[in-house]
């Protein structure tokens, strides 16, 4: 099941007596295992929620929990955390899932019990196979890429009323990143200060989250992509005289994003924006930005501009150079404005 779809569940106050809560993205764990807390009234938490930690509990002990009936309500909760880390030595993490097995396949119906696995997917056969048997849930949570957390954020946003303006939406996922509980925080942030129906604009962020609306990263990616040189220099200008918080090593990751998104692009037959999104997997704006760049730079230009950004990675680290970064930035980017082409690959 999807973490949505579960968390809507919750809300109603539908629970499974089980929910394995596992993945790389461990926001949807924290996020769900905290609705689960929430089956239990605040007043009640202190007699039927238990909150173990797998390290410091043999798996059979976690049973014993389980097997408990609520002293204060219809139902108890028992949450175990950090199952990953296993029951040192005597279980890793594979095997304490297989031991919680019997338990599974036939679960109280008055405890939810939620197993946190934190950092990456669960294994163990026995437990599988049990969790299904016993009417179980499991919720596997996948690192997003950039166009699923740009979608997901504007879900996040419209889910409370409001509306966002893509250039918004795009300086938000670009100053955040994937950290999904930041971008949580920053949305909540602007629902709170903007009210309900607003319309979340550039403005907006820029005044609430702290964020340039004219330099930052995303405008400085797009100045490229559209080849505005004076745009270009102009917010590398900015940049410089803040080094601490603009390093020329993260500009630098999203121009090889876009250069790299570009060298698909040359070579997919359909370039509609849909069909980009789809074959390259693009969120809308760097979709935008990448459609702009085909306009002025060919095939061989890119793998230039591609051998030029891992030049630049290197040189930037000391590796062959021991000038500034910034300085090396600004010939890099008036080269990357002006590739050569085939004529100036060194082969």
């Amino acid at each position: 099941m999807t973490a949505d779809s579960v968390r809507r569940a919750l809300a109603r106050g539908e629970a499974a007596p089980v929910y394995l809560l596992h993945g790389e993205e461990g926001f949807f764990t924290d996020l769900i295992s905290g609705d689960i807390e929430k089956l239990i009234s605040a007043e009640d938490r202190d007699f039927d929620l238990t909150v173990l930690y797998a390290p410091e509990t043999e798996p059979a002990a976690v049973i014993e929990a389980a097997r408990r009936y609520p002293m204060m309500s219809q139902r108890q909760v028992v949450i175990v955390r950090e199952i990953q880390e296993g029951f040192k030595p005597r279980f890793g993490a594979a095997a304490y899932l297989n031991a919680l097995a019997p338990y599974v396949a036939s679960p109280s119906q008055t405890t939810v019990l939620c197993l946190c696995f934190r950092g990456q997917e669960a294994k163990g056969a026995q437990f599988f196979k049990a969790l299904k048997e016993g009417g179980g849930v499991n919720v596997l949570s996948k690192k997003l890429g950039e166009a699923a957390i740009a979608s997901m954020v504007e879900k996040l946003i419209s889910g409370n009323g409001l509306t966002v303006d893509p250039k918004a939406l795009a300086m938000l996922c670009e100053f955040v990143g994937a950290d999904l509980s930041r971008l949580y925080n920053e949305v909540d942030k602007l629902v709170v200060s903007l009210g309900p129906s607003a319309r979340i604009t550039p403005e907006a962020v820029e005044w609430n989250i702290g964020i340039s609306k004219d330099y930052n990263n995303f405008e400085f990616v797009t100045a490229v992509a559209r080849r505005d040189t004076t745009k270009v220099f102009k917010i590398l200008r900015r940049f410089a005289s803040d080094p601490k918080n603009n390093p020329p090593q993260v500009l630098v990751v999203n121009l090889f994003t876009l250069f790299s998104n570009l060298l698909v692009a040359h070579y997919c037959a359909d370039k509609s924006e849909y069909a980009l999104m789809r074959e390259v997997g693009m969120s809308r704006n760097q979709c935008a930005d990448v459609r702009n760049a085909l306009k002025w730079c060919g095939p061989w230009q890119t793998i230039e501009i591609i051998s030029l950004l891992r030049q630049f990675d290197g040189a930037s680290k000391g590796n062959g150079s021991r000038q500034d970064p910034f300085a090396l930035l600004y010939d890099l980017c008036f080269h990357i404005l002006n590739p050569l082409g085939a004529a100036g690959i060194k082969l």
